[in-house]
């Protein structure tokens, strides 16, 4: 059975999130949402393993299954890694120098990673050579060329522009 990894911190887009964890499950695959701490809830870890509610985008509460640990993380556990955008969760974890090392070690172990709208920041802030890719259009300026497409496969690393985007961009609300 194919097994995913999910990251989810506070501020993550909501159904980046879980449209992708229930795409994955009625697939097939075993899914593991992990909460990526932001340096504000460093301290909070005080569920021993039951992690806190993460708080996204639009304030509902996503109850991930348990914390982030580069340790447990790894493409030996899982065959595929996602990053969901929403822009302080992109933020929280594309800025984190465990994940960005482990989207590198996914990348060169041949595993897939996935990295929806901002989540693409992820791409950017882990060192990866330039090359294709989509992303939010905040992220635009530090796309490759410019690109702005709706979905790009580079490679293991698939990034998917979210089709609300794709409307606002053409004020098709």
């Amino acid at each position: 059975m194919v097994s995913a990894l999910i990251l989810i911190a506070d501020g993550t887009e909501e159904m980046e999130f879980t449209i992708t964890y229930d795409t994955l499950v009625r697939a097939g695959a075993s899914c593991t949402s992990a909460f990526v701490s932001s340096e504000e809830r460093q301290g909070e870890n005080t569920y021993e393993n039951n992690p806190p509610f993460a708080k996204g985008s639009r304030g509902i509460n996503i109850l991930p299954d348990t914390y982030f640990s580069p340790q447990h993380a790894t493409p030996e556990n899982y065959d595929l890694l996602v990053i969901p955008g929403g822009a302080k969760g992109a933020e929280t974890i594309s800025n984190s120098s465990p994940v960005q090392h482990l989207v590198r070690e996914y990348l060169q172990a041949g595993k897939y990673v996935g990295m929806i709208c901002a989540g693409s920041m992820a791409a950017l802030t882990s060192g990866l050579p330039k090359q294709a890719l989509t992303s939010h259009p905040s992220v635009k300026s530090h796309l490759k060329d410019g690109e702005h497409l709706s979905f790009v496969v580079s490679g293991n690393l698939v990034t998917r522009l979210v089709l609300v985007h794709l409307f606002n961009r053409r004020n098709c609300y």
